[in-house]
């Protein structure tokens, strides 16, 4: 199984980069996961936000591949455990299909983008800063895979 990370953002501060690299360079090859940056749309003070959020949509939609899982991080989503993220990922493993994880841009993902989505996922209730995020689901992806290898990391 190969995990996607597609995330509207470009030209991360390096601190982003080294943490998330830092996580996934642990990881192992049959849990490998990539970062694939999605060029935000234009946003400013008389900007079309519907037009950008498509924008990044289409972008979005001609990454996915056809037999991929979908999983969204939503505002609206579910709140899950490291528990339930670990087992979420055993089930992926299982399956066999490879996972696109799509983090959206400061106004969210494209409604055609939800329409395909087979889950949606929360990190948390808070409002967080894209930079943060991905460090955050780095990290979270690499917990629950030392879970479920037994390693200490996950105590």
């Amino acid at each position: 199984m190969k995990l996607r990370v597609l995330a509207v953002g470009t030209r991360m501060p390096d601190w982003v980069t080294r943490g998330v690299d830092e996580y996934l360079k642990r990881l192992p090859r049959d849990f490998s996961v990539e970062i694939v940056e999605i060029a935000p749309g234009k946003r400013g003070k008389n900007a079309d936000v519907a037009r950008a959020i498509q924008g990044e949509g289409n972008a979005m939609l001609a990454k996915l591949r056809d037999q991929e899982r979908v999983i969204a991080l939503a505002v609206d989503g579910q709140h899950w455990s490291t528990e339930r993220l670990a087992a979420n990922a055993d089930h992926w493993r299982q399956d066999g299909r490879d996972v696109a994880l799509l983090v959206g841009g400061p106004d969210g993902l494209d409604p055609r983008l939800l329409s395909r989505v087979e889950q949606r996922w929360s990190l948390s209730a808070l409002t967080l800063p894209h930079p943060l995020v991905r460090i955050l689901l780095a990290e979270q992806l690499y917990r629950a895979w030392t879970l479920l290898a037994g390693h200490p990391y996950h105590r």
